[in-house]
């Protein structure tokens, strides 16, 4: 059952990303209600679509809390006043847009607000691959790479949510293909993501690439380069590889974790629970339902 089977009523549940917004109605993966899909175009009339559905399903059924998991950077500190906003964001017009305000004044029911990554961080360890694990890390692996970081059961927090993508690594001694990111010349979003892949690719099409091309050998230096600083910090118990890019390159994930156990050389165990670098179980799911988790959690 999901996490509010004490509660008559289902939770509400919004994921929104960069291109749609996911809107979930639902007690837990096996109990959806509804889920629509909205553009995500300007704030003001993705926001008034966003509503719209609100009002929908509150007159048709009702909820108990509302959880919305956004692209980010977000504001996640309480004490600021930008709580709920949307902060330096690329995407066009929404820079300083107030996510969570408009919603908490029209639903007047408890609103959970995080980042996508995290929601489906916390998603996977209440339904999915990291179930019974209080320390865990869920990647995405897109147009950017994201990364939903749990220690202790909770989210890490400090000057802001984790931004793992932009942590800095070494770049393979013959690997001079220029970064995808605007702020770093070496970090693992400007070498390992789907717009990375686009620049190393030269005009090839992803579908012609074997799975034993070279160009595959930087992007596992750079995500088991990773992989390591996050075993060297918080120690995940498991970490979970989605995203566009690994999700259609699945023979990536055991490369990772070779390249990572040689990377930590004898100085760490993983676990004996193989694997340590695993697909997410939800699947597409992950997302919408981390808005569903943020939702009972508001509780």
């Amino acid at each position: 059952m999901g996490p509010d089977t004490q509660h008559r009523h289902p939770f509400a549940g919004i994921e929104l990303g960069g291109t749609k917004c996911v809107c979930t109605l639902a007690h837990g993966p096996g109990e959806i209600v509804d889920q629509r899909t909205i553009p995500t175009t300007l704030p003001a009339e993705t926001l008034a679509a966003i509503l719209t559905t609100l009002r929908d399903w509150d007159a048709a059924h009702g909820f108990a809390a509302v959880g919305i998991a956004s692209f980010g950077p977000v504001c996640l500190d309480h004490a600021d006043h930008r709580y709920g906003h949307i902060l330096a964001t690329n995407k066009p017009g929404w820079r300083d847009t107030d996510i969570v305000g408009p919603i908490a004044a029209a639903v007047d029911r408890p609103v959970g607000f995080d980042t996508d990554v995290n929601g489906a961080a916390l998603a996977e360890m209440r339904w999915g691959c990291a179930q019974g694990l209080h320390d865990f890390a869920y990647v995405t692996v897109g147009t950017g790479v994201g990364v939903g970081l749990i220690v202790h059961g909770k989210p890490t927090r400090g000057i802001g949510h984790s931004e793992i993508g932009h942590i800095r690594v070494p770049r393979l001694p013959d690997d001079s293909v220029a970064s995808a990111c605007i702020y770093h010349d070496d970090c693992v979003e400007g070498l390992a993501s789907g717009s990375a892949l686009v620049v190393r690719l030269k005009g090839r099409a992803v579908a012609d690439v074997a799975a034993d091309d070279p160009v595959w050998d930087p992007v596992v230096a750079t995500l088991a380069a990773m992989c390591h600083s996050l075993v060297a910090t918080t120690g995940p118990l498991r970490i979970a590889i989605g995203g566009g890019v690994l999700n259609r390159q699945p023979h990536l994930l055991p490369r990772i974790e070779a390249a990572l156990e040689r990377s930590l050389g004898g100085y760490m165990d993983l676990p004996d629970t193989r694997p340590f670098i695993t697909a997410p179980a939800l699947g597409d799911l992950a997302g919408p339902l981390g808005s569903i988790v943020l939702a009972a959690n508001a509780l």
